[in-house]
């Protein structure tokens, strides 16, 4: 390509708008800079010599002196919550929302960040109060959201119900399971009341609401067994294995007593020894282990547990079998006697239901986490830990 005479003429012009250019966003840049306050480049330079409180301090300095800086306090707000500071939380957001010169959009803004300092400071009432106020403003559905939090907390399950179904038809994903854990809570006071009409209605909602409700399946059982009716109390244990076989541990040893009950216990052994051989667990064999004692006599137990020694050894699975040769032996053999004593001691030790949410453990099982109040985060298999 030849180069033409006219493009020797526009260079030139094209080089000199451009250094015009340059010196007009140097000047805005200064201007800028001379109207920030000197302590955010303090704040900055101790965030690059990794002094987070110090920059912090300075922040706040610069939010004091420039009543501008809306985006600074949100930003400390946030951080104070996010430390657990959250007095100063509180108290930014609420000078934010007493200030006479926002918007309106800025003025919500401002009430949201304050009504999550509330729910995460635990004063439940008044973050409940904010988020109502907002159930009319942009920030409708996260305040829907942050309200059915208040509400599972506060245990009001029939508002929890209401307000899930709102999420719902707000476009949120389904809110199923979690409805029916609140059915659950419900059936689970009839059933204190001793009103066995109401919780067999809210477990029939558990269901409807999620067909997949293992807890609703096992508290179905649970009111049938407490009624006498052990045949419709295992058709409902059973089908937890459709639902989530992982759950079988929940419900096994239950399924075993009816089926003794019933007088059937071999039957209920054959179910467990199946349910075993579909979905190895430590837990079910430690059920099956004693169940076989208990209907059948140590022997047979030992021999299961010397089986499963060999196909997958474990400090489960040792501690039944040197219970079984202990009750054998009787009180002369005092050296298998200490020695399961001390496996014992330690697979109790090391042994727990597992959050897989927050790494909450625990001895017994929980539908939702007393830590982080997830719903069916802790697994109902326990697992060993150091």
């Amino acid at each position: 390509m030849e180069l033409e005479a006219w493009h020797l003429l526009v260079l030139p012009l094209f080089f000199a708008l451009g250094w015009v250019a340059a010196r007009v966003d140097i000047r805005h840049l200064l201007k800028e800079s001379r109207a920030v306050p000197a302590a955010y480049f303090q704040g900055l330079n101790f965030l690059l010599n990794e002094q987070p409180d110090r920059a912090i301090e300075a922040f706040v300095e610069v939010a004091k002196v420039n009543a501008d800086t809306l985006e600074l306090h949100h930003a400390l707000g946030a951080l104070f919550r996010k430390r657990g500071e959250l007095d100063r939380a509180i108290r930014m957001h609420q000078n934010l929302v007493e200030r006479a010169d926002l918007n309106q959009e800025q003025r919500l803004r401002a009430l949201y960040e304050l009504g999550q300092d509330h729910l995460k400071a635990g004063l439940l009432d008044r973050a409940e109060e904010i988020f109502r106020r907002l159930l009319d403003s942009a920030y409708a559905t996260d305040a829907r959201r942050h309200l059915l939090e208040i509400y599972v907390l506060e245990k009001e399950w029939e508002q929890a119900i209401a307000l899930a179904g709102e999420l719902e038809r707000a476009g949120l994903p389904a809110q199923g399971a979690e409805t029916a854990h609140y059915h659950c809570e419900l059936a689970m006071n009839a059933m204190l009341r001793q009103d066995t009409e109401a919780a067999r209605r809210h477990l029939g909602e558990a269901l409807a609401r999620h067909r997949k409700s293992v807890r609703a399946s096992v508290l179905l059982g649970e009111l049938e067994a407490q009624a006498g009716r052990d045949e419709a109390a295992i058709e409902a244990w059973r089908a937890v294995e459709a639902q989530n076989p992982a759950y079988l541990p929940i419900v096994a040893e239950r399924l075993h007593q009816a089926y003794r009950r019933l007088g059937r216990e071999a039957e209920g052994i054959g179910l467990l020894r199946a349910y075993l051989d579909r979905y190895p667990s430590a837990d079910l064999f430690h059920i099956l282990f004693h169940a076989l004692a208990e209907g059948r006599g140590w022997d047979e137990s030992r021999t299961l547990a010397a089986e499963a020694l060999k196909r997958t050894p474990s400090l489960r699975v040792l501690d039944d079998y040197l219970q079984a040769r202990s009750a054998e032996a009787g009180a002369d053999d005092l050296e298998t006697r200490l020695a399961q004593d001390l496996v014992h001691r330690q697979v109790s030790r090391t042994t727990y239901y597992h959050c897989a949410r927050c790494g909450f453990k625990a001895r017994q099982f929980f539908w939702q986490c007393p830590a982080c109040a997830g719903w069916d985060s802790v697994a109902p298999e326990r697992t060993q830990h150091d």
